[in-house]
């Protein structure tokens, strides 16, 4: 397993600035419907030609749909990250076990792998409509708090780590979000102690998780499984059906097969 791969800032004459133009519209495009030229232009501060180009090279590429006098993303992005995921070799082996914890907790069961100093949900597992979702797979989120990235730091070599944290921070996302690094390095020791992690409201308002670390042969975490819900119901359900063995066992299952391969 490689180390974090934290970009470290590129020089003026090391960066494509029409790349980065070209993913700042992507981006602004990834949270709407639908957007125009000038809508995007004002968002970016860009001039409108700049954003009118960049759009037509994006559609002739096939990764932007244009609709009357708008635009949206095309699902080609959809072909890129299921690619990507489907060589993780740790999601090859997560459909079952996490389906298999859906069914044992009637919560949403994940996979979360740690890449860039984010987590991202590689892969989510839940029973019937369950609206309480409301986050993608391939969304990223921020590792401090999170229960699945409480699980991967606390498993990531403390150099990287610090990295992560300099890079990251710790923006504070609901008034439960911890802050302070200190405080974020006491709770981490506590979590690596216990293998298990929590999110108390840390990321949304009354929303909690539970991760462990799914970890190599180094002992480094490569991915997280969590089970998260309502925060009402998650206590109620820790406390009559200890969640955290359910997690573990699942954790256990997929090191298994993992291993098994390699």
């Amino acid at each position: 397993m490689v180390a974090t791969d934290i970009p470290a800032g590129t020089a003026d004459n090391n960066r494509a600035e029409t790349t980065v133009t070209s993913f700042r519209i992507i981006e602004a495009l990834k949270s709407r419907e639908y957007a125009g030229v000038t809508e995007l232009a004002e968002e970016l501060d860009l001039a409108k030609g700049t954003v009118h180009k960049h759009l037509n090279t994006l559609r002739e590429l096939d990764y932007v749909i244009k609709e009357d006098h708008e635009y949206r993303l095309s699902l080609s992005f959809l072909g890129l990250g299921t690619a990507v995921r489907s060589r993780l070799p740790v999601y090859q082996e997560a459909r079952q076990p996490l389906e298999k914890l859906t069914a044992a907790t009637g919560e949403v069961a994940s996979l979360m792998i740690p890449e860039h100093g984010y987590g991202i949900y590689v892969l989510r597992t839940y029973e019937g409509d369950h609206p309480d979702v409301n986050v993608n797979e391939g969304e990223r989120l921020p590792l401090h708090a999170t229960a699945g990235g409480k699980a991967i730091l606390s498993y990531t070599p403390a150099d990287e780590r610090e990295r992560i944290l300099d890079v990251r921070g710790l923006p504070r996302l609901t008034e439960n979000t911890i802050t302070d690094r200190d405080a974020l390095i006491d709770e981490l020791r506590l979590v690596r102690d216990r293998r298990t992690s929590y999110d108390r409201a840390e990321y949304r308002e009354n929303w909690h998780c539970i991760a462990q670390p799914i970890t190599n042969e180094e002992n480094r975490a490569i991915a997280a499984v969590t089970v998260s819900g309502p925060a009402e119901r998650m206590e109620q359900k820790d406390s009559a059906t200890d969640l955290a063995s359910l997690v573990g066992s699942t954790v256990n299952s997929l090191q298994n097969r993992f291993y098994a391969d390699y």
